[in-house]
């Protein structure tokens, strides 16, 4: 009949040599109350009694079960709720294998249908172990421990296993109240005596009645359904035994690991995120900026209260004599100088970081270092060319024309070339030759040093000037070498300075323009003439230009040296003086670095999002027609006006709104100055408007000369630029490399029809990438130009407006400077 309130479920820990002997050999069951029941097939099962025990083992360590903790998703059991493997215990019981480990457990129910069995033997597929928590559970090292000493004592008293049995009990029990559903772990100590419970009952031959009859398989699984993982049981009669009474488990008791460690990832994850917030917030610690590097007032104020111009220089003497000739201008004192030394490699980067306040260091003017230079990523101003040179090869005869004509087998297989580091020469050779022709050094002394004493290059490359004074201070050992006559590349020398301060740089550039001016005049050095200066002006349009070339010398005086072999480096008198400065990588860093948060301008983003290009175009006076049928210089402004408007908007020429302004006054200045305009054609070139003057104007920035008169040497020489506003170097940059693109087209023989050997421009960014084409494909090259205006005219009689091809004399001073 069904089982009364008071029963019990028992579970006990067998222990047995043989580990297929899960049965007791036993023929009768002996109930709690002492009865004894036969144990035979044709026995009926009899009814249990109340007070009857369930006996649950778990058989997972049985040869034929699966391990309960086999595999993910499988609700394994505890470590320590197993008992030792097989291999485990033959270490530990010298080869006694047979010894099942019988985990029971038993529980006191209600009601027979909680569990789902009322009579022996039958099975009990309810009773659910996921809600039980163990109490008082002997460890796996205990329970090894009390293994190992059972077996020892039945070797060592010959007990035969088929003869007895060794029964061990943890009575690990569990109360639960009112059919709760249960999980199976420690037991708690016995109240009275304060230890585990534990039978241990042994007896031989046929008087042995202490045995389960039937065996409960646990099978643990997760079921993704209900989330239950059962254990079958079976109801058994067993002899008396001490219960134990467990205290029904809660939901955070039982879940107390996984509590602990979701809390504890917690406190982790919110630590980690309130350190990684303050760190955010915090200022970083860095070194404190030198004094200059913060001083955001004009470079002129800052140079004259230091008391002298900080120069970095190259150990060129006519370097220090740029230097100087500043010097004179600011102070009116040449003497007035800090020498720094700089390297190819370090120069532009003392610039940046204000060590220096320029430089005069035989540095290439390329339009890429106008935009952003490689080792700063900054942009810098250029003076006019001062000297105007080339990349040529020193060497032997042989190795030289191999470098020329770029072999590399046979007898120029030894070719090995070295160059300057971070010099446009060592850039040509990263273009043209493999990387194991060619070597870079940091210093001139260096690559004299390579070819000359120690061999480790037979060609050397640097600028043609270089080279003749290198070979001339070693005319012992030039019999054997030469100087290549073409000249490789293109080196506009120049003074560089930074371009956030356009002020300066123009002081820069004006005293490059006395120099000339000096030849052009016939004004020497003259120390009587040398104004050193009471009080120091603040205003660079009041500064004593002249004082460079009284107080130094002009422009051949600085430049020592035979005029006939100057070449370019001579005062221009009439020839062709359009030249093409390089363009360098414009495609520079758009791999390492966000071009269009770097070089884009923001005048601009401001052009190409309202879709208009405001064009002032000055005209003759008297001028009488439409801006847009003109020719002549007016034609040939309105067309670059247009061609700039074609880099800007993909090729529409039509975003263009043009306006004519009087070369009589200065309504253009002002109309550019305010914004009404956004450039300016057809304005000369004068010292008056690149510096802010009592009339509150100036301040502006001339590109390339897109038209040059034909005056005299010793006349004011009229250049014809593009005219923009100083406060956007980038934009200005922008509008120079479009005009430079009409020379550079020319140069290599690009039309309308072959634009894409036009470079790309990535570096004014992205959206412009393909400007300097689409200007182009509206413009055609220079002479296109010229001739859609002027007509086909001979080059023979266009003066000063074509290319200088032949390195003629290309100097020449700006108007302004006459008293």
């Amino acid at each position: 009949g069904p089982k009364g309130k008071g029963s019990t479920a028992l579970i006990m820990n067998e222990l047995s040599d043989n580990n297929e002997d899960h049965v007791p050999s036993s023929d009768h069951l002996t109930a709690v109350d002492g009865t004894q029941h036969p144990n035979s097939a044709e026995t009926s099962i009899p009814v249990v009694d109340p007070n009857h025990k369930i006996i649950i083992r778990n058989t997972a360590d049985d040869d034929d079960d699966p391990p309960l903790s086999s595999g993910a998703g499988e609700n394994a059991v505890d470590d320590d709720e197993m008992e030792p493997s097989e291999s485990e215990e033959e270490d530990e019981t010298d080869g006694d294998d047979n010894a099942p480990d019988q985990c029971t457990k038993q529980r006191r129910t209600s009601d027979g249908t909680e569990i789902g069995a009322v009579v022996v033997n039958e099975q009990a597929p309810q009773l659910n172990r996921r809600f039980y928590l163990g109490l008082n559970r002997p460890s796996v090292i205990l329970r090894n421990a009390r293994l190992r000493r059972e077996r020892a004592r039945r070797r060592r008293e010959g007990t035969d296993a088929q003869n007895g049995e060794v029964q061990s009990s943890t009575n690990q029990s569990i109360d639960v109240e009112n059919g709760g559903t249960q999980r199976s772990g420690r037991a708690p100590l016995n109240s009275s005596t304060g230890r585990r419970t534990s039978s241990l009952n042994s007896s031989t031959g046929n008087g042995v009645t202490s045995s389960i009859v039937s065996i409960m398989s646990a099978i643990v699984a997760r079921a993704s359904s209900t989330g239950q993982n059962l254990i079958t049981a079976t109801l058994v009669e067993e002899d008396e035994g001490e219960v134990v009474v467990a205290e029904q488990v809660g939901f955070f008791e039982r879940n107390s690991k996984i509590i602990g460690i979701v809390m504890c990832s917690m406190i982790v994850l919110l630590a980690t995120s309130l350190i990684t917030i303050i760190a955010i917030q915090l200022p970083t610690s860095s070194p404190t900026p030198s004094p200059t590097t913060l001083d955001s007032r004009p470079t002129l104020e800052i140079v004259q209260e230091r008391g002298e111009v900080r120069c970095g220089f190259d150990n060129e003497d006519y370097d220090k004599d740029l230097c100087r000739a500043i010097a004179a201008v600011i102070f009116g004192n040449p003497d007035k100088v800090e020498w720094i030394v700089v390297t190819p490699s370090n120069s532009f980067q003392q610039l940046e970081d204000t060590k220096v306040d320029l430089l005069s260091a035989s540095i290439t003017h390329t339009v890429e270092r106008e935009v952003m230079e490689k080792s700063t990523g900054a942009g810098f101003s250029f003076s006019s060319p001062y000297h105007y040179d080339g990349m040529a090869y020193l060497g032997n005869a042989t190795l030289v024309e191999c470098a020329q004509n770029q072999k590399r087998f046979g007898v120029c297989a030894s070719l090995f070339i070295c160059s300057l580091d971070s010099s446009t020469h060592h850039a040509f050779l990263e273009e043209t030759f493999p990387s194991d022709f060619f070597r870079v050094v940091s210093s001139r002394e260096e690559l004299s040093e390579m070819l000359f004493n120690d061999g480790s290059c037979n060609v050397i490359t640097d600028d043609r000037s270089h080279l003749l004074r290198i070979a001339s201070s070693h005319q012992d050992d030039y019999g054997n070498f030469t100087i290549s006559k073409k000249m490789i590349t293109k080196d506009p020398l120049a003074l560089v300075t930074r371009n956030n301060d356009e002020e300066f740089s123009d002081i820069i550039n004006w005293v490059v323009q006395a120099l000339l001016f000096g030849v052009e005049q016939g004004e020497t050095k003259n120390s009587t003439l040398c104004q050193n200066y009471s009080n120091l002006t603040g205003h660079a349009s009041d500064l004593n230009f002249m004082n460079a070339v009284y107080c130094v010398g002009n422009y051949e005086e600085v430049f020592v040296g035979d005029n006939s072999n100057r070449g370019m480096n001579q005062i221009n008198n009439g020839t062709g003086m359009l030249y093409a400065t390089p363009f360098g990588d414009l495609e520079n860093g758009d791999d390492t670095r966000d071009i269009d948060g770097i070089a884009a301008s923001l005048f601009l983003d401001d052009i190409r999002q309202k879709r208009s290009l405001n064009c002032g175009v000055v005209v003759p006076d008297g001028f009488v027609g439409e801006l847009r049928e003109s020719d002549k210089l007016v034609g040939m402004s309105v067309d670059y006006c247009r061609t700039i408007a074609a880099a800007l908007f993909y090729g529409d020429t039509n975003l263009v709104k043009l306006s004519s302004f009087s070369e009589k006054d200065n309504n253009s200045f002002y109309a550019l100055q305010n914004t009404t305009i956004d450039v300016l054609f057809g304005r000369r070139v004068e010292k008056k408007y690149d510096f802010i003057s009592s009339m509150s104007l100036g301040g502006f920035h001339f590109s390339l000369p897109y038209y040059i008169g034909n005056g005299t040497s010793s006349d004011d020489v009229s250049f014809f630029s593009v005219t923009t506003r100083e406060d956007d170097a980038t934009f200005s940059s922008f509008v120079n490399c479009v005009v430079l693109a009409t020379l550079y087209a020319q140069e290599k023989g690009i039309t309308k029809k072959n634009i894409e050997q036009m470079p790309l421009s990535p570096i004014f960014g992205s959206e412009l990438n393909w400007a300097l084409r689409d200007a182009i494909a509206y413009s055609g090259s220079y002479d296109e130009v010229y001739a859609k205006n002027f007509g086909d005219v001979a080059k023979e009689q266009r003066g000063r407006n074509i290319l200088n091809e032949y390195g003629t004399p290309q100097i020449h001073s700006f108007p302004g400077l006459s008293p």
